[in-house]
């Protein structure tokens, strides 16, 4: 069942879903010895036993969590199709929900440090890097993924105009002049011919040549953003993901209205934004706790 939804989600050019299904199914593969298992078979307890197998192998909470999602799909897919019979509360003990929690963004001194120290930094590829870093940051957070498919004719009249990919929903921004700037370095090495802004893609899009080349890019850029971490900001972490929570949290703490910070990043709701910015209320309510704390002391010594 899960080859033949690759094979679907192939046929219909959804080359990242496929790639994520087969490395779930080469999972589940490998914790069942490469021996089948027919859905009359399917229980609990083998579902519990192979998220505990992916923990073993020190999977994160994520990776296990899209896992699972995957298996869920594939047996709802198989009920639909009446090969498998509705088992209720079937995946009622195990991860399937991703975790938010985890800090990815950076303080608004390192990310300065990006935006007007990035020249410092001798190495060519490391200063490419933070410039991608930088822009994705100037764009409102603008996932990687939509960086690397924006097209030449994608801004006008000092306004970019794209879509997300995930979620489809059309955004507008207006480029600062630092953001003109890196996007004038970046886009010089894209040929003439490419209908891409930045060279980073260059097969027709849609293609499975394209998607290939995307993740090449992907894994190039987290593997630079890792060195220019430890060159740059150590021990501050640096990674796609970091440039758009940094975004987020950045707003967070300008007052903004979570409404509009969720419009900025184009997500589906205002839960998502909520999720992204949980962390970082956390840390604003702990400071909190320590003025509190500090004020009574302060008010202790003054009554001695």
């Amino acid at each position: 069942m899960i080859n033949m939804l690759v094979a679907e989600f192939r046929h219909n050019c959804q080359w990242g879903t496929a790639h994520v299904y087969k490395s779930a199914g080469n999972a589940f593969a490998a914790y069942r010895n490469n021996i089948d298992i027919a859905f009359a078979d399917f229980s609990p307890q083998i579902i519990k036993e192979f998220e505990i197998f992916l923990r073993s192998r020190r999977g994160s909470r994520n990776t296990v969590a899209t896992y699972m999602k995957v298996l869920k799909a594939t047996y709802n897919r198989a009920v639909e199709c009446g090969v498998a019979a509705y088992v209720p509360r079937l995946f009622g003990h195990v991860i399937v929900k991703s975790c938010n929690c985890v800090k990815r963004s950076l303080d608004a001194g390192d990310m300065g440090m990006l935006l007007v120290g990035n020249g410092k930094v001798a190495d060519p590829e490391l200063k490419k890097a933070g410039q991608v870093f930088s822009l994705m940051f100037l764009l409102r957070g603008i996932p990687f993924v939509d960086l690397a498919y924006l097209r030449k004719g994608d801004i006008c009249g000092g306004v970019l105009h794209y879509r997300r990919r995930k979620t489809g929903r059309l955004l507008m921004v207006k480029l600062s002049q630092e953001a003109q700037g890196i996007i004038g370095e970046l886009s010089a090495g894209t040929p003439l011919r490419s209908p891409y802004l930045f060279p980073f893609i260059s097969s027709p899009e849609g293609t499975e040549a394209a998607y290939n080349e995307y993740q090449r890019a992907l894994r190039h850029f987290n593997r630079q953003l890792g060195r220019l971490s430890r060159v740059v900001l150590s021990p501050s972490p640096l990674s796609t993901y970091a440039a758009r929570h940094t975004w987020a949290t950045m707003a967070y703490y300008c007052e903004i209205h979570h409404g509009i910070i969720s419009e900025a990043l184009g997500h589906s709701s205002i839960a998502v934004t909520e999720a992204y910015l949980r962390p970082f209320r956390n840390d604003r309510i702990d400071r909190a706790n320590d003025t509190v704390i500090e004020y009574v002391k302060h008010e202790a010594r003054g009554k001695k």
